[in-house]
């Protein structure tokens, strides 16, 4: 015999003995009543004994079907509540996930805001370069940088692709780096992620791909390492703007030549499937995004 009565079987003595009836048991579990007359039969035999006597024109509980509903009654109560906690900490959840380099310089300084906001929001941050697949992974909404084209999401631009070239301070000075066309001589520091020196060079300081091959170059392959390289005096780094905020304003690096910035043909885009719209915390989330994105210039 298996260790647990029929689950059922308990719903629908649960459901009978605090109404009375089998017909309203049966009329709150959407079953008809003989349904549940099979039920409780099953959880009697399973007992090895009488839980209600029948007649023609009612049902009641014995004195064994009192008091086993008394001693059940706790448990029963305790598999509700604990289950509406749970149902209740998922539907309160948001499970975002955004390049690193975004997480670490971008969203990590605005996410005690959205938690101070919103205390009830159970939010799960995660970190990767690489595309989300939203039918195998556990994921509500994502930030990707792309080209914003795929059929299968709804995209909304957050951040437009821009590179912009920084350095260290005692960089800029020892390597006297006046005008785009000094950077011959300097150290680029090349984001493979987001590769953009020939078209920069090509653009502001009139160099060819040739030119430009001849440059010292350290090719990394993370964004963020890339900047901490910059901030660390080893060369100058292109980086999206809204990625050095915070190391401009603490001086640990300067934003050489603030006129020439080169707008790429990526971004950062708030996405999400086509055919799972947010819900609830989902959607709140979202919306809280859009608008810190908002002060920043999309266009």
């Amino acid at each position: 015999m298996a260790a647990y009565p029929p689950l059922n079987s308990l719903r629908a003595f649960e459901a009978s003995i605090r109404l009375n009836s089998f017909s309203l048991a049966a009329e709150e579990l959407n079953v008809t009543p003989g349904a549940v007359g099979q039920q409780i039969k099953k959880l009697e035999d399973w007992l090895g004994m009488e839980l209600f006597t029948r007649s023609v024109r009612q049902v009641r509980p014995t004195a064994d079907g009192l008091v086993y509903a008394a001693r059940i009654g706790p448990a029963l109560r305790q598999i509700v509540d604990a289950s509406q906690q749970v149902r209740g900490r998922s539907d309160r959840s948001v499970r975002v996930v955004m390049p690193p380099s975004f997480a670490a310089k971008w969203f990590s300084r605005r996410m005690a805001r959205f938690l101070i906001d919103y205390p009830t929001t159970s939010l799960h941050v995660g970190s990767q370069s690489q595309m989300i697949d939203f039918s195998r992974d556990p994921v509500d909404i994502a930030v990707r940088y792309f080209d914003g084209c795929d059929d299968s999401l709804e995209t909304v631009l957050l951040y437009r692709g821009r590179a912009a070239a920084y350095c260290a301070p005692s960089y800029r000075d020892h390597m006297g780096l006046a005008k785009p066309s000094d950077l011959v001589r300097a150290t680029l520091l090349n984001d493979i992620l987001h590769a953009w020196w020939p078209e920069w060079l090509g653009a502001y300081a009139g160099l060819s791909m040739a030119n430009v091959s001849t440059i010292t170059q350290i090719e990394i392959d993370q964004t963020s390492m890339a900047i901490e390289a910059a901030i660390h005096g080893q060369g100058v780094v292109l980086a999206n703007p809204l990625l050095t905020e915070e190391d401009i304003a603490e001086g640990k690096l300067v934003h050489l030549f603030p006129e020439n910035v080169l707008t790429v043909p990526f971004g950062y885009y708030l996405v999400h499937p086509k055919n799972r719209a947010p819900r609830g915390q989902v959607k709140l989330f979202r919306d809280w995004l859009l608008a810190e994105a908002h002060e920043l210039d999309v266009g």
